[in-house]
Parts: C-alpha cells; sequence; structure tokens
C-alpha cells in the first residue's frame, strides 16, 4: 500500500451535502454520512458548502443565538465524530468573536480543530446581503476565542494548512473569489498548492458559465487546484435557486464536475498531481516573482492520512501531443503557421529562393517538403525553387520511392535522383569496410552521403537545407550524427512523431492538396523505417523503427510527462499503465522506458549541436530553449529507478 503522495497526488472531495434551513442536527448527520464516503474513497481533503452546518439561506435566523449554539454544538459532535478519521473536512458555519459574527470555514482532522477562516468579501446586493449578518475579516482585530472548546486565534491572517504528506492548501469563501484580487492570489503566492472554496451560488442565466470560466482561470492563473463545493437542494427556494456545484480544477484544467439541480446529495473525487502544479511554478518566472512578498501562517495537520490502498483514478492521455478531435484542424493549422513563418524568416535574411530537401518517401521529410511549399507560395517564390532530391539506397523499397517521386511530381518542384549506392560502396572500400557487414557503419555511411549531397547541392544552387527529423528522434537520438542530424534550418524539430501523421492527414484532407491525397494517405499508413537495410524478398520494408527503439507512442508519453513537468520514472510508469491499459504488459512498458532513459541521457550529444529550428508546443530540446544538459551527464539515478519496477 502506498502512501497518496508517493506519485505526487493527492485525493480531494467536493462534497453537496442535502440539508434543511436551520435544522444543525439534520445538516450534521448529512455531513457526517458524506464525510464516511469520503474517506472510504481514499480522499484526504473533503471540502463541503458555506454554512453547511445552519443553511446558508438562514437570513434573520443568523440573529438567534439558539441557532448559533447549536452550530457549535454541531462542530463538537463532527470533531467527536471524525476522532479515528483521518480525512481533513473543510465546513461552513457562522462563529461569534466578540460582538462579531463571522462566515466561516472550520477545518478540523482526527477530533482535532486545525483552524478557522473568515469570509473576506461580504455581498450586499440583490439577493444577497450578507452585511446586514455578518462582519468580513477585514473588520476583525485579531483574536483568541474558544469554539468547540478549543482556542482558536481568528484573524484576517492568510493561513496555510499543512497535511501529513506536505501539501499545504488554503481557504476562500464564496464571494472571495469574484473578488478582483482574492484571497486565494496571496495563498497560492504564499505556497498554497491548492485551494478550496465553500460557496453558496445561487443560479442565474448565464452565471454558471461564468463562474466556471473563473474558476478555471483562477486555478491557471494560481496554478493551482482549485476544489470548489456550493450549496445545491435543499436551501430555500423563497426568492432564489441554488443549483449545488461540486467542481474540482487543475492549473486551467476541469478534473470532475458535478451534476446541478441534482435533489440528491453528491460527492466529486478527483486526484490533484501536486508534483506537476510545483514543476510549473519553478519553471514559471513569473509566478517566481510575484511570491516574493506574499506570507501566510501554516498550520499543520495533528495526522498523517492512513494507509490506504492508492489506485490512480485520473484520466491520463495516453497521446499528450495529440490535441483532440475538436481541435485537431485548429492545431494543425496553428502549428503549420509556426513552421512556415520561421522557414520564411530564415529565407527572407538570407536573401535565399531555393531550398534542398531530401525526400525519402516518409512522413517527415513529407511534412518538411508541404512546410516548404506553403512557405513558397505566402513569399510569391516559384515552386520550382524547392529541390527534392530522392536518394536511393540498399533500403529502398518502390513504395516509398514511387510515393516520393509522385508527390514531388504533382507538386510541381524541382526534381532530382541521385542513387547513393556506388557512392557509398567505393566509401566502404575507401576506410576497408565489409558490405556485407550491415552495422553502424553501414548504416551510418549512407545517411552522411545523402547529408553530403544535400550540403553540396545546397552550396552549388545557393539553396538552404531543410531539416527533416523530428522532436522524437532528436529525444532518442534516432539520427545519424553529422548525417540527417544536421540541416541548415529544421523545420520539424518541435513536432513528435506521434502528431507528425496527424499534421500531414490533416493537409491530405485540404481542397488544395487533393491531388497528392492518395500519396499522402499511403505515406502515412507506410511503415516508419529509416531504409538502411535491404528490403525483405518481397521487396517490402524489413527495418522498421519501431521494431528496434520501441513504439513512438510510448516514447512520446515517456517524453512529454519527462520534459514537461520532470517526473520519475516511478511516476512515469504508473502513469503509462494506467494511460495505456492492455496495450502494453507491464514488462513491455518497463522495458522501453528504461530505453528511452538510457538513449535520452546518451545521445544528448546530438542535441547539443542542432541546427534552428521552430518550437511549436510546450516542449523543445534545443540547446538554445527549453533544454540544457550536460552531455555527460550520467543517467544512473533514472536507470535504477526502472530497474526497481
Amino acid at each position: 500500500m502506498f502512501n497518496n503522495m508517493k506519485y505526487g497526488f493527492i485525493k480531494v472531495a467536493a462534497a453537496v451535502p442535502a440539508v434543511k434551513v436551520a435544522d444543525v442536527e439534520y445538516n450534521v448527520k448529512e455531513i457526517e454520512r458524506l464525510v464516511v464516503l469520503a474517506d472510504g474513497e481514499g480522499a484526504e481533503v473533503v471540502c463541503f458548502p458555506e454554512l453547511c452546518l445552519t443553511g446558508y439561506s438562514c437570513q434573520d435566523l443568523f440573529k438567534e443565538q439558539l441557532l448559533l449554539s447549536k452550530a457549535e454544538e454541531g462542530i463538537i459532535e463532527l470533531l467527536d465524530f471524525t476522532r479515528k478519521l483521518d480525512i481533513i473536512c473543510i465546513v461552513g458555519m457562522p462563529v461569534q468573536s466578540g460582538g462579531l459574527l463571522l462566515n466561516c470555514a472550520v477545518v478540523i482532522q482526527g477530533g482535532n480543530l486545525l483552524g478557522v477562516v473568515p469570509k473576506t468579501y461580504l455581498p450586499n446586493y440583490n439577493e444577497f446581503y450578507e452585511k446586514r449578518w455578518f462582519a468580513s475579516a477585514q473588520d476583525l482585530n485579531p483574536s483568541e476565542i474558544y469554539l468547540a472548546g478549543n482556542p482558536v486565534t481568528l484573524s484576517a491572517e492568510p493561513k496555510l494548512f499543512q497535511t501529513g504528506d506536505g501539501v499545504r492548501f488554503g481557504v476562500e469563501i464564496c464571494e472571495d473569489v469574484w473578488a478582483p484580487i482574492p484571497p486565494s492570489n496571496n495563498l497560492t503566492m504564499a505556497g498554497a498548492d491548492i485551494i478550496f472554496n465553500c460557496s453558496a451560488s445561487d443560479e442565474l442565466i448565464g452565471k454558471h458559465r461564468y463562474l466556471r470560466s473563473l474558476l478555471i482561470q483562477q486555478s491557471a492563473r494560481t496554478m493551482s487546484g482549485y476544489v470548489y463545493s456550493s450549496c445545491g437542494f435543499g436551501e430555500s427556494t423563497q426568492d432564489v435557486v441554488y443549483g449545488g456545484n461540486a467542481m474540482i480544477f487543475e492549473n486551467g484544467r476541469v478534473l470532475a464536475e458535478g451534476e446541478r439541480y441534482s435533489f440528491q446529495p453528491q460527492i466529486q473525487y478527483a486526484q490533484i498531481d501536486v508534483d506537476r502544479l510545483r514543476t510549473e511554478r519553478h519553471s514559471n518566472s513569473t509566478f517566481i516573482n510575484a511570491q516574493r512578498h506574499a506570507q501566510a501562517k501554516i498550520i499543520e495537520a495533528k495526522a498523517t492520512f492512513g494507509d490506504h490502498p492508492f489506485t490512480l483514478t485520473r484520466a491520463i492521455d495516453a497521446h499528450p501531443f495529440i490535441p483532440s478531435d475538436a481541435e485537431m484542424a485548429e492545431t494543425c493549422e496553428e502549428i503549420l503557421n509556426i513552421q512556415t513563418a520561421g522557414l520564411a524568416k530564415r529565407l527572407v535574411h538570407t536573401n535565399c529562393e531555393h531550398v534542398v530537401v531530401g525526400i525519402s518517401g516518409g512522413l517527415d521529410s513529407t511534412l518538411a517538403l508541404l512546410v516548404c511549399v506553403r512557405t513558397f507560395d505566402k513569399l510569391g517564390l516559384d515552386r520550382k525553387g524547392i529541390i527534392g532530391v530522392t536518394m536511393p539506397g540498399f533500403g529502398t523499397t518502390d513504395r516509398t520511392h514511387d510515393n516520393a517521386a509522385s508527390l514531388m511530381q504533382t507538386l510541381n518542384i524541382s526534381q532530382m535522383e541521385i542513387s547513393i549506392s556506388k557512392a557509398v560502396n567505393q566509401h566502404f572500400k575507401d576506410i576497408g569496410h565489409d558490405g556485407k557487414v550491415h552495422d553502424a557503419t553501414y548504416e551510418n555511411s549512407q545517411a552522411r552521403e545523402r547529408t553530403q549531397i544535400l550540403m553540396d547541392l545546397a552550396n552549388k544552387l545557393n539553396a538552404l537545407v531543410v531539416g527533416t527529423g523530428d522532436l522524437s528522434e532528436l529525444a532518442l537520438g534516432w539520427a545519424t550524427y553529422n548525417g540527417d542530424h544536421m540541416s541548415m534550418y529544421g523545420v520539424n524539430a518541435g513536432i513528435p512523431k506521434t502528431l507528425i501523421q496527424y499534421i500531414v492527414r490533416y493537409i491530405a484532407m485540404l481542397p488544395l492538396f487533393s491531388a497528392q491525397r492518395d500519396t499522402l494517405i499511403d505515406i502515412v499508413n507506410t511503415p516508419i523505417s529509416p531504409e538502411l537495410t535491404p528490403a525483405d524478398e518481397d521487396g517490402n520494408i524489413q527495418q522498421k523503427t519501431e521494431d528496434l527503439v520501441g513504439p513512438y507512442e510510448l516514447h512520446d508519453f515517456f517524453l512529454y510527462y519527462f520534459m514537461r513537468y520532470g517526473f520519475r520514472p516511478a511516476k512515469i510508469f504508473l502513469m503509462a499503465q494506467h494511460a495505456f491499459g492492455d496495450a502494453y504488459d507491464k514488462e513491455t512498458i518497463k522495458h522501453w522506458l528504461s530505453t528511452f532513459c538510457r538513449r535520452f541521457f546518451s545521445q544528448q550529444f546530438k542535441r547539443s549541436c542542432l541546427p534552428d529550428g521552430p518550437k511549436v508546443g510546450s516542449i523543445s530540446l534545443s540547446p538554445r530553449g527549453d533544454w540544457r544538459m550536460p552531455s555527460d551527464a550520467s543517467c544512473a539515478l533514472w536507470l535504477k529507478e526502472c530497474e526497481e519496477l
């Protein structure tokens, strides 16, 4: 059994209980029932709505001492009820302090009252008249009170609560998040990983859409988890209706969302990835600069979360680089625009009207060629200035050769075909290599011969060599050093292999490329191969890249979470098992994860001298941009953890 933070996850819950207005005893029983459910599901923190002990819509009954006394009795009962539970509970209740009545969130765990957070911003418009009954935290002089027999300091000072696992969270109440400067701003700047909001928000036309957008933006702006629980069925419907919102967000992403207008109590659960949030903050200089002056009192939980078995339940995207169907066209077009703009600037800067591209009939060179075509069209240059070069060798198949030739012909670019076989055989003689030995020398000699041809042609034609290598190949070092590894501008350097096929397929469906559609679709369906060893007896590709280095969908998954969030192998392994389900067994994932770690480190020397190329997504391996790593860094720690999986 694993502690919930072993992999950086914490399970949280947003609960919406059934309530009866002013019936504290009923409300406490409903809260207790949901606490038991949340604890049984392994939630570490559960958040309840604003003033849930009494009901939010009590109005002038908040002036009645009986109701206030019963609310305190209710929190006493909850403290006793939770004495043997590990779960942290956040509940809303009215709290008296001298002559003030405060709308508060009370944080309890294991029979201990950890702290009380008073509401700062009180609405006083339309149907809300909270200032009629409550004072703001801003009106409060720091004071010591006894609540349920526990000494409590009440103040406007920001408070952070820390779980036994080291997760820090803050609390704000309803209107607070609508303020120009919400308390959650300061709380997250002071170190809160998660914000819990005890709320009571009525429903109006368009309001929910705005609220949801507001919470998405707030969680993104503060790079935090945000758990929102708002009261629902059972509140008074005298003038307004409360829909019962239970929503959980993580850095602008919706993790869980309940059913509004439900007549039944509900709990929404989600696993928030605290590791991911902290990594985002570490790499965001704006967040770092903003947090310098933020301060908050830290209150530590009295007990750690128990040994609940940990199961990853949140959705993990198996293909994190691939946009959704709804966003596919927009994303592909944006990527193509970035590539086109990058290449156009380089051509204009160098006053160059010719490019040389090696065309193999594979995905990468196809995309590079299509980018060249778009760029030339936008610059108003003659497509004949694009020199596509096919360079058949020992492993070239008819399928890839014919697709390359068809593509160049229908795109109306300049075509050249230069066989490398004779030159490479001569080279084997020069260096004393047996051409029957299909080793690294055999393969790399072909790649370097092709690059030499492209470079020399570029010199001869006053052209620029456009590179075709992609992000996945750079991560794995699946390129020949000073061979296909080198160019004068690498348009695909920021695009992973799994995404390239979608971009090519998108282009194939455009009316402008209808003449190339069948060829492009066949290229997408062609097995990925460098074609550096001879084909089989039937002329089919024998050397398949994914048989040698592993499935690209796995490597792109590893790359994304390794680069984007700095996750360790154990966490990536756990997430991959969950994401891919039965597609790969544990041993297969472990094997290729070890391969990824080993190759990523050992091949850094190739990335340390990459040609220029545009970044198109959240990850780049450029040594001048996102990734700066010693070429001789040791991978021992990563491989050891892989071995222990």
